[in-house]
């Protein structure tokens, strides 16, 4: 009795045709774009809420914002330049330079930043740091799947 009603209703989900969303070739996983955009939004809003909550000058807080900003942008336009340049779409090198002049600029603005901050703890250095860094690797895989994503469109 307990097979025969087993059966019944394994034979009701085998007789459901499986939805599955088509993916175009190239097209990175719905999974794969959602932990993309969850890490950007989690990087970026743990440094906001931090920088909103830390004892310091509002000065030092728009350094330290200004830094993220800058970050970001520095981080998707290398992003976009290097694979322009690999898909034989055409960079000027100095835009290509400035790209990758600007993403160091950020990074280095932000370790002199914290090395120098007196009024910071070492573990919400820590903090920032690692939040930064999320944010930026995020911020680069966003703008990866949206090219992808757009590019498998295109192209079939």
């Amino acid at each position: 009795m307990t097979n025969d009603s087993k059966d019944f209703f394994d034979r009701e989900r085998r007789d459901e045709p499986k939805r599955k969303t088509e993916r175009k070739d190239g097209e990175p996983t719905p999974a794969f774009k959602g932990a993309s955009w969850v890490a950007l939004v989690i990087g970026i809003s743990a440094y906001l809420v931090g920088l909103f909550n830390a004892a310091m000058e509002l000065n030092e807080k728009g350094y330290y914002f200004a830094i993220l900003i800058f970050g970001l942008y520095a981080a998707v336009s290398l992003q976009k330049a290097v694979r322009d340049k690999d898909e034989d779409i055409p960079v000027t090198n100095i835009y290509y330079g400035l790209s990758w002049f600007a993403l160091i600029v950020a990074i280095a603005l932000m370790a002199i930043g914290l090395y120098n901050a007196g009024s910071i703890i070492l573990s919400e250095k820590g903090f920032y740091g690692m939040a930064f860094v999320l944010s930026i690797f995020a911020a680069i895989t966003v703008q990866k799947n949206v090219r992808d994503t757009q590019k498998a469109r295109e192209n079939n």
